[in-house]
């Protein structure tokens, strides 16, 4: 059973370039904000499967570097980990959240509701987009 709990910053580096850039280094998958972030991990037998990073701002709530483990993608993990981080994230006081989603996850970003915004842009040879929630539909 996935265990998710709030970790530090220190802890999501080496799960995000892992999946994120295994090619850079690691200090390039550090943010410049990521000491003023919550973190999240997703534990399966005490192992850090997943991590997320989430930012609030205004209202808003923007969550970044959000890796799971290739090998047990596709298990409902990141769909745990985000539904964690959207809970918080209302919990919190944010009307919105948004990330700037690669576009070979766009599909699984929809299935929550989200919806692209904005040009799609590059970040080195990957394109994105960025995808925004409304948290409060209803209003």
């Amino acid at each position: 059973m996935v265990q998710i709990r709030e970790i530090s910053a220190a802890e999501t580096y080496a799960l995000r370039q892992a999946v994120l850039w295994p090619d850079q280094p690691i200090d390039f998958v550090k943010v410049p904000d990521d000491e003023s972030g919550l973190h999240y991990g997703a534990f399966l037998d005490e192992r850090l499967v997943a991590v997320i990073s989430l930012f609030r701002q205004n209202g808003e709530a923007r969550f970044r570097k959000f890796a799971t483990r290739p090998d047990l993608q596709g298990k409902g993990i990141g769909t745990a980990l985000l539904n964690h981080v959207l809970a918080e994230s209302r919990r919190l006081g944010a009307r919105l959240i948004w990330c700037d989603a690669r576009l070979s996850a766009a599909g699984f970003y929809r299935r929550f509701g989200m919806q692209p915004e904005g040009e799609v842009f590059c970040k080195g040879p990957i394109p994105y987009s960025k995808y925004v929630l409304d948290l409060y539909p209803q209003r």
